[in-house]
């Protein structure tokens, strides 16, 4: 009767299992794997088999992986903190500091969130360095590319709507220059900073909208596009395959391995190395909480969060209307127009399109930095004196007319590279491209590192 029944109980939790899965616990052989991939929903981001060229780890550097796990990292925390953080002006602060001193790990998981969030910021727009240079943005993915810098807006908005939540000085007046800026747009510019600020001024109305879209809205719209982006990428055949050269034409018939625990054995190293990184970080260094939010004491420099710092450094050197609505917008099209140019080639695999698209690359990078070097000097201690500046109304001295001469100079930088080099259209873009995004990179460095009292230029230490 015992026997009987043990062997009942064995065959429902037999049956229990296999209601869940109907595999084996651990796969043991590449059949058993290739079915487990199939058959767990988690796992359908990949098929079940990939070329085994593409595991290598300087391929792809995990970071399309990294940036998921910093993402799931912030969904975790976010959720603990939303049980201590009180979203009103007069009790946020309180709350954050009751988090960080009473909360059993409280700063540390407030220490988390704030690392992992600005990390995420870094690891997204490497990724979309990675993918455009190993021309991982022509067809059939030049719409994911679009929806992966649809993921950095709103990772840079979730970032900016958390960042007023602590409600301390730094918060408040960096979400004051910030939301001052949407006022320089054209047209719409004063309507969306009343909507953002629920207001004149930053308050408790600010507080609720931030709260709403860093809590609820934001996130929801991160899971679908994250969802939607994986989903393209799976349909599109998973990651590039790489190759040595333009000449060398993908094979078809090239090895193939499981993908557990092939490459879900480097992912999940990955994932925990990193990890392991944030944390240990998060224990020696913590976010920082200020002096609680003044309205009537702006510090000095006030400046927007880093994220918006080298758009803070433009806005110094030209015209509002130019710097935060004209510029940035003639990128973003550059940006999500880039996959759909006529290009000479297909340059899916190869880094950099060539070894000559890559001395291209170089010296575009390092002309970029020496150029934006100079003109930020130029205009901070030469162009004040230049008195027939003066006499021209600011929003074209300082407006169309540096907008005019840097368009005009891509387009012959363009030439230029293309010409000297005997370089193909995707060199030559990929150039520009690489000069862009290198300004970028300076104007955000010496706008959050070498910008002083009175904003003027000063070394940090």
């Amino acid at each position: 009767m015992n026997t009987h029944t043990e062997n009942d109980q064995k065959h429902f939790i037999s049956r229990f299992r296999r209601s869940i899965s109907p595999g084996p616990i651990i796969p043991r052989t590449d059949k058993e794997r290739k079915s487990a991939v199939i058959n767990f929903f988690a796992l359908h981001i990949h098929p079940p088999t990939v070329p085994e060229t593409v595991l290598r780890f300087t391929h792809t550097f995990g970071l399309g992986g990294m940036a998921l796990v910093l993402i799931l990292i912030q969904f975790g925390t976010g959720i603990l903190l939303k049980f201590a953080f009180e979203p009103t002006p007069m009790t946020a602060y309180a709350s954050i500091q009751s988090l960080q001193t009473k909360t059993p790990f409280g700063q540390l998981i407030r220490n988390l969130h704030h690392w992992s969030a600005s990390l995420l910021v870094m690891i997204i727009f490497l990724h979309m360095l990675r993918v455009y240079f190993t021309g991982a943005f022509h067809s059939p993915r030049q719409f994911n590319w679009i929806i992966g810098w649809a993921i950095f807006a709103c990772v840079l908005a979730a970032n900016f709507t958390g960042y007023l939540l602590p409600y301390d000085q730094l918060a408040y007046w960096a979400v004051m220059v910030s939301t001052g800026m949407l006022g320089y747009i054209p047209v719409i510019g004063p309507t969306l900073q009343s909507f953002f600020l629920g207001g004149a001024d930053v308050g408790p109305a600010t507080m609720r909208i931030f709260f709403a879209f860093h809590t609820a809205l934001l996130p929801v719209i991160v899971l679908i596009l994250a969802g939607f982006h994986f989903w393209r990428v799976r349909k599109a055949g998973g990651v590039v395959v790489p190759r040595a050269s333009l000449a060398e034409i993908s094979d078809n018939n090239q090895v193939r391995v499981p993908v557990l625990p092939n490459l879900l054995m480097r992912e999940t190293v990955t994932a925990l190395v990193l990890i392991a990184g944030i944390l240990a970080f998060s224990v020696f260094f913590n976010a920082t909480l200020g002096d609680p939010a003044n309205p009537g004491l702006s510090p000095n420099p006030t400046k927007a969060p880093w994220y918006f710092a080298g758009f803070q450094e433009l806005l110094l050197h030209i015209h509002p209307a130019f710097s935060v609505f004209v510029i940035p917008l003639a990128i973003t099209l550059f940006l999500m127009l880039a996959p759909y140019i006529n290009f000479d080639d297909n340059s899916e695999g190869v880094w950099f399109v060539s070894p000559k698209g890559r001395r291209m690359a170089i010296i575009s990078g390092v002309l970029s930095v020496l150029l934006t070097l100079v003109l930020i000097l130029i205009d901070d201690y030469a162009a004040t004196g230049i008195k027939i500046l003066n006499s021209i109304p600011p929003e074209i001295s300082q407006g169309a007319l540096p907008t005019f001469i840097l368009m005009i100079g891509m387009g012959l930088f363009y030439r230029l590279m293309k010409s000297r080099f005997s370089a193909t259209n995707n060199e030559a873009v990929q150039s520009v491209f690489v000069f862009i995004m290198t300004a970028l990179i300076v104007l955000t460095i010496v706008g959050a590192v070498f910008r002083g009292k009175d904003m003027a230029l000063s070394l940090p230490w």
